[in-house]
């Protein structure tokens, strides 16, 4: 008998434990008379990261997501913990979604673009289904070229992404790095990342999702419930 698959993480759970106890240790812990700005620093950080880890562990394999959100925080804590300009910390909130943008906008020309990984999977849709409908009718080019146009469409989501990270840590960071200021301005920024940046890029890619689902119904006949998984 085969082992039941892990439980999927809560997304209040995950988001209070990486986003909203990591910014209110920042903000409350960091004055010299509670923690300091490196032992709170600190402190904030190990709650994304061991989350990531723990992820990781209990699914008994490396999501690539969870893995580049570990790195990122190590580097935040390598800008904290050696007074690194804070204009770097902009920086790497930029080149995460960036680089990904990149990899993903250059798949589009290769025979596996990675909108087939992220959003086109066997975990979301019957992917076996839909394509004996596509050979069915004669389709299968036609949702090729929609799946390549929608990879475009994903690396956009990214640098939308990686432009407004930018931008939002350039405007609330502006303190020495190491200091209790920068701290209390990290914990804002990252209470704010949440409506400014996750919500909009989750529609964005809710409303790419959708389309890909459009698009594969005109060519297979199915109906959307037909080509998504129970």
């Amino acid at each position: 008998m085969s082992a039941p698959p892990p439980a999927k993480p809560n997304p209040l759970l995950e988001i209070g434990i990486t986003i909203l106890v990591p910014a209110l240790i920042l903000m409350q812990l960091s004055a010299e008379a509670r923690l300091g700005p490196t032992r709170a620093l600190l402190l904030a950080l190990a709650f994304p990261l061991g989350w990531g880890l723990w992820d990781g562990w209990k699914r008994h394999k490396l999501n690539w997501l969870a893995v580049l959100g570990v790195v990122s925080t190590l580097l935040t804590g390598g800008i904290g913990l050696l007074a690194l300009d804070a204009q770097w910390l902009a920086v790497k909130e930029a080149a995460v979604p960036g680089l990904i943008g990149v990899v993903i906008l250059v798949s589009a020309w290769t025979r596996n673009p990675l909108i087939r990984l992220l959003v086109f999977n066997a975990t979301l849709f019957d992917t076996d289904r839909v394509h004996q409908a596509l050979a069915e009718r004669g389709t299968e080019a036609a949702f090729e070229t929609r799946l390549r146009t929608g990879t475009l469409l994903l690396a956009a989501t990214f640098f939308f992404s990686s432009i407004a990270n930018y931008v939002l840590a350039r405007w609330v960071v502006v303190s020495p790095a190491g200091t209790e200021a920068f701290n209390e301005e990290l914990g804002r920024m990252t209470l704010l990342s949440y409506p400014v940046i996750a919500i909009p890029s989750t529609v964005m890619m809710m409303a790419l999702l959708l389309w890909l689902a459009r698009g594969a119904k005109t060519l297979t006949g199915l109906d959307l419930g037909d080509m998504l998984r129970s």
